[in-house]
């Protein structure tokens, strides 16, 4: 199969989809990989990293997509790229379709075999090729979040581990996932006070064990949500329902309520968020205030640290990737059920229920 590496274009989006290593890998597979050009120096991988791997450069964007069987990328494409696909084309990527009509009609429309990572699903409900960049973000959104509680970017001027003397800082988490896991491991850390709020009485159980009782651990409702939002200083939005939209879980009347200068962190940006008042936001413009309350609302939190971000992602996207390219792709969405749950779009309809639902478009079952 050829394999084309697509350079990323989202605003202060520095990951790469494929390290010349993991590029090897294909190589190594009999598969050839052509790599557009400076694709891979936000991660710190030169083009001779990819030559000496055994790939192409290609300094042709066009030319990349119109000679690839399968695109690799990191993020979703943006309008620019919509009409570099072609029919038939596998398209291998974050996609998060749920919360963006254009760029499903645009991916709908180009008729393309779209694998969304945030939806290939395990067996067990697990979700490996989200679960490493849920990790980074959940421990990003602390470090971001106690710095915007700085008083000259606009927050409260509190320190979350405070000083002998002084109270800490209280960090609310919604949603005790992976992100929310990793987000309350850092905020322990630091020595926060530290509520996290789940649906699952069995998560809530786990989290108290795995923390030893040092973190607050409620039931989320809408009662419960609106009495903490008041005492918090660094709210973190880490919700997730597997490729739809993320519910809103704390409304614009919310705020009122919050503390002045508080900061909240909505990790679930890419679907939607979880916060009525969040829009996506970049890393070169990451913040802006809402009702007195500093909102952070970057869309590919992860990008920050792509060296990191960029090994942790293609560490788990390579089994994958692989399975498609050594079998093809209607053998790969027959024979693996991780790989069939990936599929969102697959020559101009739609195959994932929750985006279908989401858009009020038409469901059509895996082929």
């Amino acid at each position: 199969m050829r394999i084309g590496l697509a350079k990323e274009i989202k605003n202060e989006e520095f990951r790469v989809g494929l390290t010349p290593g993991s590029a090897h890998d294909y190589v190594l597979h009999g598969h050839t990989v052509t790599v557009e050009a400076g694709a891979g120096l936000g991660s710190g991988f030169a083009d001779a990293d990819y030559v000496s791997a055994g790939c192409q450069i290609e300094p042709n964007k066009p030319k990349l997509f119109s000679e690839s069987d399968m695109i690799v990328k990191v993020k979703e494409p943006l309008p620019s790229e919509y009409a570099l696909f072609h029919p038939g084309q596998i398209l291998y990527t974050y996609l998060h379709l749920a919360p963006d009509r254009r760029l499903t009609e645009a991916m709908l429309g180009s008729k393309i075999i779209a694998i969304a990572y945030e939806t290939v699903q395990e067996a067990d409900g697990s979700l490996p090729l989200l679960v490493p960049m849920s990790q980074i973000a959940g421990r990003l959104s602390v470090q971001e979040g106690a710095k915007y509680l700085e008083r000259p970017f606009g927050g409260r001027g509190v320190l979350l581990g405070g000083v002998p003397g002084v109270h800490k800082g209280n960090v609310l988490i919604l949603g005790g996932g992976v992100a929310g896991t990793q987000a309350c491991k850092m905020a322990v850390g630091l020595g926060a006070n530290v509520t996290i709020l789940d649906i699952s009485a069995r998560r809530l159980s786990d989290l108290d064990d795995l923390f030893d009782g040092r973190v607050q651990t409620l039931y989320s409702s809408p009662a419960n949500i609106e009495q903490e939002l008041k005492k918090a200083d660094l709210v973190i939005g880490a919700v997730l329902i597997p490729g739809a939209a993320a519910p809103k879980l704390v409304l614009r009347r919310h705020l009122a309520s919050m503390k002045p200068g508080a900061v909240i962190v909505d990790i679930a940006v890419d679907q939607g968020g979880c916060v009525e008042t969040t829009h996506p936001t970049t890393h070169a413009n990451p913040v802006f205030i809402e009702e007195g309350v500093v909102h952070y609302c970057v869309a590919n939190m992860p990008g920050a640290v792509s060296l990191t971000s960029t090994i942790a992602l293609t560490n788990v996207t390579n089994r994958y990737g692989l399975t498609i390219a050594d079998t093809g792709i209607e053998k790969a969405l027959s024979e693996s059920k991780p790989i069939r749950a990936g599929l969102n779009c697959h020559t101009g309809r739609l195959t994932h229920r929750a985006v279908a639902e989401a858009h009020h478009l038409p469901y059509t079952e895996t082929p």
